[in-house]
């Protein structure tokens, strides 16, 4: 069975002031790349088949920081969800003009639908099962030496897209992503109890 392991980047400026960080290509602030080198040590333990990353730089600055720059294949369909006119604004500032207002349920002026953000995460899952197939097990991180165990592919991308694959791995709509917390730095597994998939773990942090 493959498992598909969640890796959210590490912190930027625009995440830790919350606002919404679409395709602004931002980097990580200090913080964020000392996250990433705790990621590095934390992935290092458990052998991985394949990784896919978002071409974002804060995605790609997370995996190569980690150690997996020079295997990973990056994949347009990890982008972060396109928030048009919503773009580096926070949901309080955005609330004062709308009141109620949810990226989860209202419309996105000039950027993708939740739904269109679900049949990316669609794709990706395919890929990610497909890359997996290819590979004979789960091998360490220089793709040389298989194992026993399920293979595990890590894909290394942005808070709300990773909600949303989540959510479509169990079978869930993609608005259902908001109901999965995603801190920066984290690692989720996604996987299977038989036949069924499921969230085998959640949101794994590198508090201090």
């Amino acid at each position: 069975m493959t498992e598909l392991w969640l890796v959210r980047h590490g912190e930027t400026e625009w995440s830790l002031s919350g606002r919404h960080t679409g395709r602004t290509d931002i980097a990580l602030t200090a913080h964020g790349r000392e996250r990433a080198v705790e990621l590095g040590k934390f992935l290092a333990r458990t052998p991985i088949a394949a990784v896919l990353c978002s071409p974002l730089r804060r995605a790609r600055e997370t995996c190569e920081i980690a150690g997996y720059g020079s295997v990973a294949v990056v994949d347009e369909g990890l982008c972060e969800w396109d928030y048009g006119v919503y773009e580096g604004r926070t949901s309080g500032e955005i609330q004062a003009e709308i009141p109620g207002w949810s990226v989860w349920k209202d419309a996105i002026v000039g950027g993708e639908t939740v739904e269109q953000v679900g049949a990316r995460a669609d794709g990706v899952i395919a890929r990610a099962l497909a890359v997996a197939s290819g590979e004979p097990r789960s091998q360490n991180r220089d793709l040389g030496h298989p194992t026993e165990d399920a293979a595990r592919v890590a894909l290394f991308a942005h808070a709300h897209i990773l909600r949303i694959l989540a959510a479509r791995w169990i079978g869930l709509e993609a608005r259902e992503g908001c109901r999965f917390v995603l801190g920066t730095g984290s690692v989720s597994v996604l996987g299977w109890e038989k036949e069924t998939r499921v969230v085998e773990r959640w949101n794994r942090g590198f508090e201090e």
